[in-house]
């Protein structure tokens, strides 16, 4: 049996994306791909960008679990005075209440597809930053420019 309403998808591009820097010390910028906001649901999804030795303030959080994909680079995470080493291809979930944090330990930027449900006013912190760009080196990695060049 089909349901009997259609959903319309939401679709947005690299050139949608809204980034920010939560602090102006932070080593670490986060472009919103989908939040509370642009879509109408408890999640938040966004790719989170590393500087060279940049990593997240240690952080928690009450309900949600935050989930890491890295796309590009290697790190250490930590959780609770653990430390795992992850890589282009891992993934990481991290469950309510466990501190946290990421550390970009490569010689390129630590690219992550990040998302955490619920949001627990994730994107709201994201979004109380300072706006900035994607540059030309997260639009080659996040447009898959720099898998199509020749080796």
């Amino acid at each position: 049996m089909y349901a009997t309403r259609c959903v319309i998808p939401i679709i947005k591009s690299l050139k949608d994306y809204q980034v920010f820097r939560i602090s102006p010390n932070d080593t670490n910028r986060l472009a919103i791909i989908f939040d509370s906001i642009n879509a109408n649901t408890s999640l938040t999804c966004c790719i989170e960008i590393f500087d060279v030795g940049g990593q997240t303030p240690p952080n928690r959080h009450q309900w949600a679990v935050e989930m890491f994909f890295v796309l590009k680079g290697e790190a250490i995470a930590m959780c609770d005075g653990k430390s795992v080493r992850i890589k282009a291809g891992d993934s990481l979930l991290v469950p309510p209440t466990g501190t946290h944090l990421i550390r970009n330990i490569g010689s390129t930027r630590l690219y992550t597809l990040t998302v955490m449900v619920p949001n627990e006013d994730f994107s709201e912190l994201i979004r109380s930053g300072t706006p900035v760009e994607l540059d030309d080196e997260d639009m080659a990695v996040l447009g898959r420019l720099d898998a199509l060049l020749p080796c």
